[in-house]
């Protein structure tokens, strides 16, 4: 073949595939959307062939793309294997690490841990996605992720799993609010008045939903957004209230406006925990990270 088939590109092309789409791949990477475009396009003009069914639904894998992908996975994974196993060799503590994260622990705890991580370990970079508690717990179980952190769930064969934080449910309402007064809340207490969701389907929605039907009520927001930031700004404006983490709220502790209540719950104490695929030995970047985010 005439033409130059670079791993960055094959990469390039696998992050796309995965996410389904030219832009939620660039993000992934942190490329611009264009500059992967035309990555992908000197791939095809390289192969002789379109890898990619592009719409303005997303993209899909042709036949061509999908042996591509299949064969690119693998390159791309041994290539980091293999970056990685050099990184392990010599006395310092360096190397990237892959991070995913859950929301809360993103907003709420890792800005200052890793903060202090890096300050220790300059020589350690870390690659932090944020995702749903069950897309960390498969990127680590299919070892796109180093270490996890997610919401407390039963460990599934193959991960270990360490304590992080505990970030409690709280009810946060406007200052004004009829509820506002009480000093804790009952969640049956909460699905009386309009309430604002966030992200539906991670973590905490569905959460909410079996907590709602073993009340025999239904937990239907009447917004749904998909940040606890933006959560918040819609507690304060007045449109309802919502169960959110401890820590995403903190930002709000001294607001006026903003209240914040215990969940009166026993299934409110919520923790988070730190996952990582059981490893023999683990790369020393690695072992000094989950040493550093041990709750």
């Amino acid at each position: 073949m005439s033409r130059r088939i670079d791993a960055y590109s094959l990469r390039l092309f696998v992050s796309a595939a995965r996410a389904g789409s030219i832009v939620r791949g660039a993000e992934q990477e942190h490329i611009a959307a264009s500059a992967l475009s035309r990555r992908i396009a000197d791939l095809e003009h390289a192969f002789g062939t379109p890898l990619f069914v592009r719409s303005p639904r997303g993209i899909e894998l042709t036949e061509a793309g999908r042996v591509v992908m299949a064969r690119g996975e693998r390159i791309d994974d041994d290539l980091q294997a293999l970056v990685r196993e050099v990184q392990t060799e010599g006395g310092s503590v360096r190397g990237t690490v892959r991070l995913y994260a859950n929301m809360s622990a993103v907003i709420g705890f890792l800005p200052e841990r890793l903060h202090a991580f890096m300050a220790t370990h300059p020589q350690v970079e870390v690659s932090l996605q944020e995702q749903d508690t069950r897309d960390v717990v498969r990127a680590c179980l299919d070892d796109r992720a180093d270490v996890g952190v997610g919401v407390d769930l039963p460990v599934p064969a193959g991960l270990e799993s360490w304590p992080f934080a505990t970030d409690p449910l709280q009810v946060v309402l406007p200052a004004g609010h009829a509820l506002a007064r009480r000093k804790s809340l009952s969640f049956a207490q909460a699905l009386e008045h309009p309430l604002i969701g966030v992200h539906q389907g991670g973590a905490l929605d569905r959460s909410l939903h079996e907590r709602a039907a073993a009340l025999h009520r239904s937990f239907a927001p009447t917004v749904s957004v998909s940040s606890f930031d933006a959560v918040c700004r819609m507690v304060e404006a007045g449109l309802g209230i919502a169960v959110i983490p401890q820590s995403a709220a903190a930002a709000y502790a001294g607001n006026p406006r903003f209240v914040r209540r215990p969940l009166d719950e026993p299934w409110a104490a919520r923790k988070l925990r730190m996952y990582a695929l059981r490893k023999t030995p683990r790369l020393r970047a690695v072992a000094a990270l989950i040493d550093a985010l041990h709750g």
